[in-house]
């Protein structure tokens, strides 16, 4: 009786990790330590500040890998061979904050897509662009911007439609 026990207790086990590793896997996550995920509505992380450049962002994950943390940034809905640029300049955006709050820069960025997962390389260059994207987004913020669709669903959805003298509906 008690090897039947411990039989069917070690089947479960084995049932149980072997899900646990297709979940890890269907949310493109290497096989590392999280150490923060923005994927709780339960209990939120705090978001990443860097006052000095005036950025605040909280990736969904990071993990640690050989003693660095790594920013993740899962795009479950998306499909493409190729990542989206706006989707890389968010995961840069995510290094930079992680370098600014922890002195100390992620060699790389993950942005897992539904059936892939792409690796972004933090260098001085990307660095650069990032910091040179929010000195233009900035500007942009401080001047008027004419309305660049035709697209009224995406008019409603806009956070700037109440101000917005192009919209298209109210």
């Amino acid at each position: 009786m008690a090897i039947t026990v411990g039989l069917a207790l070690l089947l479960l086990a084995l049932v149980a990790l072997i899900g646990a590793l297709r979940l890890r896997a269907s949310a493109g996550l290497p096989w590392a330590p999280v150490v923060y995920r923005d994927t709780d509505a339960q209990s939120p992380e705090r978001p990443l500040i860097a006052r000095r450049i005036g950025l605040v962002g909280k990736p969904d994950y990071l993990i640690q890998k050989r003693g660095r943390l790594i920013p993740v940034e899962v795009k479950p809905g998306r499909n493409a061979t190729r990542p989206y640029e706006s989707d890389l300049m968010q995961l840069a955006a995510y290094c930079l904050l992680l370098e600014e709050t922890t002195g100390v820069a992620p060699p790389y960025g993950l942005l897992c897509y539904a059936d892939r997962t792409f690796r972004l390389s933090y260098t001085a260059q990307v660095r650069q662009e990032t910091l040179a994207l929010i000195e233009e987004m900035r500007a942009a913020l401080d001047n008027e911007c004419d309305r660049s669709h035709d697209d009224p669903a995406r008019c409603l959805g806009c956070g700037f439609l109440s101000m917005c003298d192009q919209a298209l509906r109210r």
